[in-house]
C-alpha cells in the first residue's frame, strides 16, 4: 500500500468513552446513544450533523446497522456495519476517513455498545455451539474456547522462544498500575507477579488474570473532513496511517506464530512514513497477556521472541520505551467484548494530553492496533497511526 491522500482528508473531532462498567438497566443501543451524545458534544456538533453511521456490536444482527440508525433517528447517506470482531472499529476510522475523501458522507458518527457484563456473557470460555463454517465444524465438536485458542498460542510461543508465565504476568501487572490512575478503569487495585502466577488456572499456561476482565460499556468517535475540524473545539486527531489484515491457518501451510498485526502494521507504518521509534506510545488490544506479547513482536517493536524482555524490563510503562494501553487496557479497564474503540478514543485523549495522572508525557503521534478473532487461528487486524499538530 502506498503512501495516500486519504487518511490526510479527514480527522477525528470528537470522541466519548461511556464511564459505567455495569450497566444492568441498559440497552447496547441506550449505551450507544448516549456515546454519541457524548462523542457530538466533544466535537461541537450535533445529531443533524451526522450524515455517515458505523457500528458494531456482539449482538447486532443482519440489519442492526439499520436498526440503530432507526433507533437514532438518523437518516444517514453512508452506513457501514462491518463486523471483523473486536477490531472492527478500528476499521471503521479507516472506512469513515474513505467514505469522507470520496464526498459520500462529511461527518461520521461510529458507535458501540455492549451488556456483556450485565448479561453474563461467557465472551473467553464459552463453548461455540457449533458451526456452519467448514473449519469450525471440525473443531467446534471437540469444546474448543477462545481462551482454549489463545492459550495454545501461549504455548508455541513459550516452546519456541523461551517465554515464561512470569514475563506474561508482568504485562498484566503493568496494566493495573496503569488503571489505578484511571478513575473509571473496573479494576484498581494493585497486583504483583505472584497474585497473577497465584491466581486460578483457566486454559495452561493461562491464569485468571492473564485474561481480560468482562465489562459493559461503550464509546463513541466522531469524524469529519480535516477543513472542517480545524474550527472545531478540540484540536484534531489526524490520519497518518491505516492497514487492515486478515491471517488464518492457511489450510496448515501459515507459521502459526505470525499474526494479522505484522501485514496491517507495515502497511499502516509505508501509509504514515513514519518509523517505530517515532510512535510515542501505542493502544493494543489485551484480550489476554499473550495477545499483547505477540502484538509487540508483529508490529515491529520487538523481534520475534523478545517481547518477553521487552515487557519484563519496563519497556511498556508509562515511563517505558513505550507506553501501551495507560488506561488500563481490557486486562483492566474494561473490555464488554470487542474493545477496538476503546484503543482509539485513549489515543485520542492522550494525543489531546486530557488524561490526567495517566498522561504519556507530550505524544505527536500513537498506534493503536485492534485485534478480532483468534490468534493462531483465523482472525483480524486493524491499525492506525494518528498524529496531533502541536
Amino acid at each position: 500500500m502506498s503512501p495516500a491522500a486519504f487518511p490526510a482528508s479527514a480527522a477525528i473531532a470528537g470522541v466519548y468513552e461511556h464511564p459505567s462498567r455495569f450497566s444492568p438497566n441498559k440497552t447496547e443501543f441506550q449505551i450507544m446513544a448516549e456515546c454519541a451524545k457524548g462523542a457530538l458534544d466533544d466535537a461541537g456538533l450535533t445529531r443533524s450533523d451526522v450524515d455517515g453511521l458505523f457500528g458494531a456490536s456482539m449482538s447486532m444482527g443482519l440489519m442492526g446497522i439499520v436498526d440503530l440508525a432507526e433507533y437514532l433517528d438518523l437518516r444517514p447517506d453512508y452506513m457501514d456495519g462491518t463486523n471483523i470482531g473486536g477490531s472492527s472499529f478500528v476499521a471503521h476510522v479507516t472506512h469513515a476517513a474513505a467514505a469522507i475523501h470520496a464526498g459520500l458522507c462529511e461527518v461520521a458518527l461510529i458507535l458501540y455498545g455492549s451488556t456483556a457484563a450485565s448479561n453474563s456473557m461467557a465472551i473467553g470460555t464459552g463453548g461455540s455451539g457449533g458451526s456452519r463454517n467448514p473449519d469450525t465444524a471440525f473443531s467446534s465438536p471437540y469444546g474448543m474456547t477462545t481462551v482454549g485458542s489463545y492459550a495454545m498460542y501461549a504455548n508455541l510461543h513459550m516452546n519456541t522462544y523461551g517465554t515464561t508465565s512470569e514475563q506474561l504476568a508482568e504485562i498484566a501487572v503493568t496494566m493495573r498500575r496503569h488503571a489505578s490512575l484511571n478513575p473509571h478503569a473496573k479494576m484498581r487495585s494493585p497486583i504483583s507477579t505472584e497474585d497473577v502466577l497465584g491466581s486460578r488456572m483457566i486454559s495452561r499456561p493461562l491464569h485468571l488474570l492473564d485474561c481480560c476482565i468482562i465489562s459493559d460499556g461503550g464509546g463513541a468517535i466522531v469524524l469529519t473532513s480535516a477543513e472542517r475540524a480545524r474550527d472545531l473545539p478540540k484540536p484534531p486527531v489526524r490520519i497518518l496511517g491505516c492497514g487492515e489484515a486478515v491471517q488464518h491457518q492457511g489450510v496448515g501451510r501459515s507459521d502459526l506464530l505470525t499474526i494479522a498485526a505484522k501485514q496491517s502494521g507495515q502497511n499502516a507504518f509505508d501509509m504514515a512514513q513514519v518509523q517505530r521509534s517515532d510512535i510515542d506510545f501505542a493502544m493494543i488490544y489485551d484480550s489476554f497477556t499473550i495477545t499483547v506479547l505477540a502484538t509487540l513482536e508483529n508490529l515491529g517493536f520487538c523481534e520475534p521472541g523478545e517481547g518477553g524482555n521487552f515487557v519484563s524490563q519496563g519497556g511498556i510503562s508509562l515511563d517505558g520505551m513505550l507506553p501501551v494501553n495507560p488506561d488500563g487496557g481490557g486486562l483492566s479497564s474494561n473490555h464488554p467484548g470487542m474493545r477496538g474503540i476503546f484503543l482509539v478514543i485513549e489515543a485520542v485523549k492522550q494525543l489531546r494530553q486530557e488524561c490526567g495522572e495517566r498522561q504519556v508525557s507530550n505524544p505527536e503521534i500513537a498506534l493503536a492496533h485492534g485485534t478480532g478473532g483468534t490468534i493462531g487461528d483465523k482472525h483480524s487486524g486493524a491499525t492506525l497511526i494518528l498524529g496531533v499538530d502541536k
